[in-house]
C-alpha cells in the first residue's frame, strides 16, 4: 500500500508540530510526529480501523494528542487528507480530496 498525504494536511500537520515546538519544546513536537507515523502505519497496515464519516473517508484518533487523521482508502492507496485538532471546525478540510 502506497501512502500521500495532501498538500494542505502537510501544512495542518507542520502548523502543529510548530506549536508543540514553541510551546513546549523539540521533545513534545518529537513525540507528536512519531505518533502521527505510528498512527499513519497502522492505517496503512489497517485502513478499515478508522471511523467511517462522510464521502468516503475515515477518521482515527492519535494517542496522546487532541488530533485526528482524516483519510480515504482506496485501492492500494491511503491518503491522508486532514491532521486536524479535535476541537477544530468538524468541517476543516471537507473539500480536500
Amino acid at each position: 500500500m502506497t501512502r500521500s498525504i495532501h498538500r494542505l494536511a502537510a501544512e495542518d500537520l507542520a502548523q502543529a508540530v510548530r506549536f508543540y515546538q514553541n510551546e513546549a519544546g523539540a521533545g513534545l513536537a518529537r513525540r507528536f510526529l512519531n505518533e502521527f507515523e505510528r498512527v499513519a502505519q497502522l492505517l496503512e497496515q489497517h485502513p478499515g480501523l478508522g471511523t467511517p464519516t462522510a464521502d468516503g473517508r475515515r477518521a482515527h484518533p492519535l494517542s496522546d494528542f487532541p488530533y485526528s487523521l482524516i483519510y480515504r482508502h482506496e485501492g492500494l492507496e491511503l491518503r491522508i487528507l486532514v491532521v486536524r485538532h479535535q476541537s477544530r471546525d468538524p468541517e476543516h478540510g471537507a473539500g480536500r480530496r
